[in-house]
C-alpha cells in the first residue's frame, strides 16, 4: 500500500513493541520496554505513560540507527502467573 504525500509514494511501516506499565511509588504510572534495554518512561496517567514510552521507543531506535547499532528484535512474551 502507498501512501501519497505531496505527489510522492512512500510506504508505512508500523513497528510493535510491547511495553509494561505499572504503579510507581511516585503515584506515577511507570512504562518500560522491556525488548529495549533502559527505554523506560512515566506519566501522571496511564494514558499520559503510553504516549510517554511511544515516544521514548522511537527515539531510543532512532539514536540506535544514527549510531549504527542493531535494533533489538522484539521478544518478550507475558505470562500472567496466578499464586
Amino acid at each position: 500500500m502507498c501512501h501519497a504525500i505531496r505527489g510522492e509514494c512512500f510506504k508505512l511501516v508500523v513497528v510493535m513493541r510491547q511495553a509494561l506499565i505499572y504503579p510507581g511509588e511516585d503515584g506515577y504510572w511507570v512504562a518500560e520496554c522491556p525488548s529495549l534495554p533502559g527505554c523506560l518512561s512515566q506519566g501522571r496517567t496511564k494514558a499520559e505513560a503510553v504516549a510517554n514510552i511511544r515516544e521514548a521507543i522511537e527515539v531510543y531506535v532512532a539514536a540506535l540507527e544514527t549510531d549504527g547499532l542493531p535494533v533489538p528484535e522484539e521478544h518478550f512474551d507475558a505470562v500472567l502467573v496466578t499464586v
